[in-house]
């Protein structure tokens, strides 16, 4: 059996508890995936991997299922710190021709929510020697309470 992925979706989250644990769970309560038993993967879009929203993707999926996702996750409970993260993907023009998924996750600064689109980029120019041609990001972006985590994740649909 090909574990190929023939969809993906991107969703976000943030969660806020005194215990860093509860607030990762609450995150991904807020990003509608806490349901899954996640599995993380590297960053290969595959090829003609079709993008559709959040809802037609939860959709497809049951609590309890096995779900390939590129996440990335911040936590802290440094208060009045700003937290982030990001997801980004790009395809080159050629549907036939994977594409590259990028997560950047960490202390907000200034260009921080650019910076996995940029890396995305990168990697489809680099492979293929052309400009990515389409293009998709999600950021979460929460001033720190408690323990605060942010989550946004690719997910792939088999």
């Amino acid at each position: 059996m090909n574990l190929i992925p023939k969809k993906v979706f991107f969703v976000s989250g943030v969660g806020k508890h005194k215990d860093p644990l509860v607030s990762f769970e609450l995150a991904l309560r807020d990003a509608g995936i806490e349901k899954f038993n996640l599995v993380p993967v590297s960053s290969i879009l595959p090829p003609e991997c079709e993008f559709v929203d959040s809802k037609e993707g939860l959709s497809e999926l049951k609590p309890g299922q096995i779900v390939f996702t590129v996440m990335a996750r911040y936590t802290s409970n440094e208060k009045g710190k700003k937290i982030f993260a990001s997801i980004a993907a790009a395809k080159p023009e050629d549907d036939a021709k994977n594409g590259y998924i990028a997560e950047h996750a960490g202390e907000w600064y200034e260009g921080s929510l650019d910076h996995a689109e940029e890396i995305a980029n990168y990697m489809v120019e680099s492979a293929f020697n052309t400009k990515a041609s389409k293009k998709l990001s999600i950021h979460k972006v929460a001033e720190v309470e408690d323990y605060t985590t942010v989550v946004s994740a690719a997910v792939f649909i088999l």
